[in-house]
């Protein structure tokens, strides 16, 4: 009787750790709601500057950064023409404004600011699509040059964006 016991008890042990690794459940949490049956590929063009005042590798780093995003998160196949989905724009604005003033009435903190425009299309549902700009801010003390804080500050900025236009674009948020 005892063995009957013990053998039951090792089988229920084994269907038991056999029901929790079969059945495992994974979730993502990247935010995208994408019908893959329908849409399979993106097509992301490089943002070209349109603005005034320029810093001549933040074109690139926005525009990897933007690509980097959708490969990452997604799998839509990145192509270079007729995607399911298209977008483009420029970098349309670049500037830096004073924030905030000391007591001895002059600047103590400065704002940079970038501002992109975006044209989304989709082609399984046209209804989706929009043309939008986007911006995003970056602050520093301007005891400091803009040149010692500019990568930092633009790189922040880019992921800020390039967040925005993901969550627009695919997000549904």
């Amino acid at each position: 009787m005892r063995a009957r016991h013990n053998i039951l008890f090792c089988f229920c042990c084994v269907a038991t750790l056999i029901v929790f690794v079969a059945c495992s459940v994974s979730y993502k949490f990247n935010g995208a709601s994408i019908d893959y049956t329908r849409t399979k590929t993106i097509q992301i063009n490089d943002f070209p500057i349109r603005a005034t005042y320029v810093w001549g590798p933040m074109q690139a780093m926005f525009n990897n950064r933007l690509k980097d995003i959708y490969a990452s998160q997604t799998r839509l196949m990145q192509v270079k023409r007729n995607g399911d989905l298209k977008i483009e724009g420029e970098i349309t604005q670049y500037q830096q404004r004073n924030k905030s003033v000391s007591a001895d009435g002059y600047s103590a903190q400065t704002e940079l600011s970038m501002t992109v425009n975006v044209r989304f299309t989709n082609n399984a549902k046209h209804s989706d699509d929009f043309e939008r700009s986007f911006t995003a801010t970056a602050s520093y003390e301007t005891t400091q040059s803009l040149a010692a804080v500019q990568e930092e500050l633009v790189t922040q900025m880019c992921k800020d964006l390039c967040d925005q236009i993901f969550n627009a674009t695919v997000a549904n948020w």
